[in-house]
């Protein structure tokens, strides 16, 4: 067939352009197999199938080459992102935690009042007890000194009435 004619031929005038020439035999390999006749026991000559290869290899491996180069470097910015992801989040979790502490400063700050206001409610309380206390010691000793004052003066009554009582005369 037509595939065997092809080893006979040998190198074509565009051996000088190896791509052409393995274009060239791609295609017409195909012609072979888009043929209705069924085919039966084709022979290919390993030069052409090596030709084939080549051609193949040699149009398509430096787009996979590219897209193998494309991929590792998504590949790496990919890490660099979750990397940079992973730091962001991190300063959220800090940014958190720092809102957590003014919170905190903020419940201190509030209780330090509360504990100030009752010291000087206490100061208030303490003064006023104080007070109240010489209050109450200056009025237990006016009561004691009118108590004593009372006794004086119903001693002095006693001793008046005493006095005023007839004495009976002594007789001598």
């Amino acid at each position: 067939m037509e595939v065997e004619a092809m080893e006979d031929e040998g190198p074509s005038s565009h051996s000088e352009f190896p791509h052409t020439d393995n274009l060239q035999l791609a295609q017409q390999v195909a012609a072979c197999l888009d043929a209705s006749d069924p085919v039966e026991n084709v022979f290919v000559n390993k030069e052409a199938v090596d030709k084939l290869t080549e051609g193949l290899l040699s149009h398509y491996l430096p787009d996979l080459q590219n897209s193998k180069q494309a991929l590792q470097e998504l590949t790496q910015n990919q890490l660099i992102l979750l990397d940079t992801l992973d730091q962001e989040v991190t300063k959220f979790r800090e940014c958190n935690g720092l809102l957590d502490l003014n919170s905190l400063f903020t419940e201190a700050k509030v209780y330090h009042n509360k504990l100030v206001n009752i010291r000087k409610e206490m100061i208030v309380l303490h003064e006023k007890t104080t007070k109240l206390k010489k209050r109450a010691l200056k009025l237990q000793q006016l009561k004691q000194k009118e108590a004593l004052e009372k006794e004086q003066q119903r001693e002095k009554e006693l001793e008046r009435e005493r006095q005023l009582i007839a004495k009976p005369a002594k007789r001598a």
